[in-house]
């Protein structure tokens, strides 16, 4: 069973689903994350949605490039989570299936060409208590105990 994180769904309420592939980025200790600046600032695994017909590996390359401004190498599934959330930027509620990655910064290319995202690097026990939603919380917590 998928673990589920966050608020109970709402049995009044239609969600779509949205399946989406989020990176844990490591450096040493720290972890490349994103910060969503719009609506309010968030702090992220960077990562999003899989767009119809993509593979989940090609949507993971382009999501970590648009938000991070890097390339990635040897991504590794380690997980998955699911939550219910309304995503402002659809004006729609979800139901997201959070596939979760493992992969190796390589280089950066420029900066993110997904407006209102700015990279950041941030100690993996100190993000696991900073980033936004609780799963994201938990995966990086994982990867901090085990660094």
């Amino acid at each position: 069973m998928m673990p589920r994180f966050g608020e109970q769904p709402d049995r009044g309420r239609t969600y779509s689903l949205r399946r989406g592939v989020y990176a844990l980025l490591p450096r040493g200790r720290n972890l490349l994350l994103t910060v969503q600046e719009d609506p309010h600032p968030d702090l992220q695994l960077p990562g999003g949605g899989i767009d119809p017909g993509e593979s989940p590996l090609a949507a993971l390359h382009r999501e970590v490039r648009e938000e991070t401004g890097w390339r990635i190498a040897r991504p590794r599934l380690v997980g998955a989570f699911r939550r219910f959330a309304y995503m402002p930027e659809y004006d729609q509620w979800a139901e997201k299936v959070c596939l979760i990655y493992l992969a190796r910064p390589v280089r950066r290319l420029g900066p993110p060409t997904e407006s209102f995202h700015r990279p950041v690097w941030m100690q993996a026990d100190h993000a696991a208590h900073a980033l936004g939603n609780a799963g994201d919380r938990y995966f990086a917590s994982l990867f901090a105990a085990s660094a």
